[in-house]
């Protein structure tokens, strides 16, 4: 290997991250609000078939169809505020990452720090991970 076709570790696309454009982060926050506020359908329609999702235990770490199993209980929250809210983007991938406080009926407030990972592909955006900690 020649030393041009090395490249120095600043020169790696990681390091190229940016803000994503106000028209996706708004395209983007509105999708993750939807995740938590609209139901499994809504959340299947905009997450990648195999997407990882981790949650608190049970259920954990969970991948593809056994999203749609835990989800059932864990969905249809009737708000969230989303706060300490941060976004980045490198090519076509956005990763947001906040402080959730949801909250539904009969059950208490709920608060974790969240992130998703989103894919643009060909000009339309996918959820392919999510996890939350929750805030004690």
């Amino acid at each position: 290997m020649t030393a041009a076709a090395i490249l120095s570790p600043l020169d790696h696309a990681a390091h190229k991250t940016r803000k994503p454009s106000p028209l996706d982060l708004d395209t983007l926050w509105d999708m993750e609000e939807r995740f938590w506020t609209s139901g499994a359908d809504n959340a299947r329609a905009t997450t990648a078939d195999y997407a990882v999702m981790i949650f608190p235990y049970p259920p954990g770490i969970i991948q593809g169809d056994q999203i749609w199993h835990g989800l059932k209980r864990r969905t249809g929250w009737r708000s969230v505020a989303m706060a300490e809210r941060r976004a980045t983007q490198c090519g076509d991938i956005v990763i947001l990452s906040y402080r959730a406080s949801a909250e539904k009926a009969d059950v208490p407030i709920y608060e974790a720090f969240c992130a998703s990972t989103y894919l643009n592909d060909a000009g339309s955006w996918l959820r392919t991970s999510h996890q939350q900690t929750p805030a004690v």
